[in-house]
């Protein structure tokens, strides 16, 4: 074998490991559904309760994106739901460090306010490499829990 087909190989191999150690970066997770005889109604009301650690205000992200898909949200404090109310959301959030903070996963919970019994889970996981914003995070959880397609990514205008 040449030393410049070495050099070749050696380059290939190299370009490899640096491809597949990108590609574990890159890991994502996006489950949601309703508990089995769960119905949820345009006209219910959800109340998002604070996650006490949560220093980011995501209760109010998850709010908000519960009102752009056309469902009657509040949010605050945890027990302070107005009365009335339909749907009690629950969330945790993990967060991560690569160069900057990042939300890794979020957890959404639906649960029946007078009983606490789940009514539905969704999960969004992204590592570093696939991240989100935490609206886009909450809005994709939030659609697979009602069951609605993904959104598709806008489409880039080509430049001439």
């Amino acid at each position: 074998m040449s030393a410049g087909s070495i050099t070749g190989l050696s380059r290939l191999v190299a370009a490899s490991a640096a491809l597949c150690a990108i590609a574990g970066c890159v890991n994502t997770n996006l489950s949601g559904s309703l508990l089995p005889g769960v119905e949820l109604h345009d006209e219910m009301t959800y109340y998002v309760e604070k996650f006490d650690p949560d220093g980011r205000g995501l209760q109010d992200v998850i709010r908000d994106e519960l009102v752009a898909l056309g469902h009657p949200a509040t949010s605050g404090a945890a027990g302070s739901a107005p009365e009335g109310t339909d749907v009690i959301v629950t969330y945790e959030d993990r967060w991560m460090w690569d160069i900057t903070m990042y939300l890794i996963q979020l957890d959404i919970q639906f649960q029946d306010p007078s009983t606490g019994r789940v009514l539905a889970t969704g999960q969004s996981y992204r590592t570093s490499l696939a991240r989100k914003s935490p609206a886009e995070m909450a809005r994709e959880v939030l659609r697979k829990i009602f069951g609605m397609p993904a959104e598709k990514p806008p489409r880039r205008k080509r430049s001439r």
